[in-house]
Formats: C-alpha cells, structure tokens, sequence
C-alpha cells in the first residue's frame, strides 16, 4: 500500500503542480482582497478534487462511450489556456473585472483555476490511468485517492502562503509578474496542443 501511495503521489504532485500553479493563482486573484483570496484558494482546490474523483471513476467510461481521445482532451485543454494566458497578457481579465459589479471569487475558482490549471488534461488522463492501473481492490483505491487530497492540501497551502505575497508586492511589481506568468502560461497551453497533435499523429 506505501508503494502504491507514493506512486499516486508523486505522479499526482508533478501533474497538478502546486508550486507552479501558485504563481498563477497569485496573478489571477491579485484584484481580490485576502479574504476572497483564501475563499478562491479553498474553492479551487476543492472543485478541482471533486473534478478528478469523478473521472477517477468514470472517466474511462465517458471516454469510451462518448469516443473522446486523450489527445483531443489535451488539445481543448490547450485552447482554453491560451485564451487565458491572451486575456492575462493585454490585461483584459482585469477590464471585464471592473464592468461586472457581480464578479467575486467564484468565478475563478472554477476557471481558469480548478479547470483546467489543477484540473487540467494531464490531472485527468493520470487519474484515469492511474486507478485502471490499481484495478478493482478497494483499499488500494482509497490509497490512491489519500495521496490525491494530500496533493491537493499541497496546493492549498501553496496558494495561502503566496495570497500573503500582497503585503510586500506593489502594484507595478504585480503587473510585471502578471505579463511573465502570461507568457508562461500561453506556452504552456501551445504545448498542451502540440502533444495533442502529436499523439493523436501516433494513435
């Protein structure tokens, strides 16, 4: 069972990245005061566990039925964080920000952070993957879902710590971070697509 534990873990860790993740959650929720911060961080990181439990256990199924293939996941998945990493970049997240009185923190709990920067095609193949591999025994399942909300705790921790960030980051300093993480961010997405195509060439 350890064995099986720090397996899942430690594919679960590089795939959902924490520590990469949080410097884009610190970018994304700069507009946010501390409290909206620490709500998005707990939201995200719980919607995007429910988002992998569910296709923990029914997502080969969907696959199958609905003949959707992992490269077209990492593809679509591609496309929506590009869009992201454009809007970051000429600042309009910011624009659409100030026009909508109703926004709040939920609405980048559930994107861009929980789907698809935790949640993203990579989390999902490998929790696929990952309990196909562990098979039908019940206790090693309940491991391998043990390391997945340590991950996620990882995650969590990781956004708080970087939500306090504000207190020493001005403005402009944010700004900059904020084009830097965008940049990042839209050739991580391009990435996404090429090793979609470059799978779906292969199959």
């Amino acid at each position: 069972m350890l064995e099986i534990f720090i397996q899942s873990f430690v594919l679960y860790f590089v795939v959902i990245d924490p520590i990469g993740s949080a410097p884009i959650f610190f970018v994304v929720t700069k507009n946010l005061n501390i409290n909206g911060k620490i709500k998005t961080a707990i939201n995200s990181t719980i919607i995007a566990f429910l988002v992998l439990l569910f296709f923990a256990f029914l997502g080969n199924y969907i696959f199958i039925h609905l003949s959707i293939t992992f490269p077209a996941l990492k593809i679509a998945g591609g496309i929506i964080l590009f869009i992201v990493s454009l809007e970051m970049l000429f600042n309009k997240r910011r624009e659409r920000k100030e026009e909508d009185t109703n926004f709040d923190s939920d609405n980048i709990s559930v994107f861009p952070l929980a789907i698809p920067l935790l949640a993203g095609p990579a989390a999902i193949i490998s929790v696929v993957v990952s309990v196909s591999n562990i098979g039908s025994n019940y206790i090693n399942q309940i491991v391998g879902i043990t390391s997945l909300v340590f991950v996620m705790l990882i995650t969590f921790a990781a956004f708080f710590i970087v939500s306090k960030f504000e207190k020493i980051a001005n403005e402009k300093l944010v700004n900059i971070f904020s084009s830097v993480i965008a940049i990042i961010l839209a050739g991580l997405s391009v990435q996404y697509i090429l090793d979609g195509i470059s799978e779906f060439k292969n199959t």
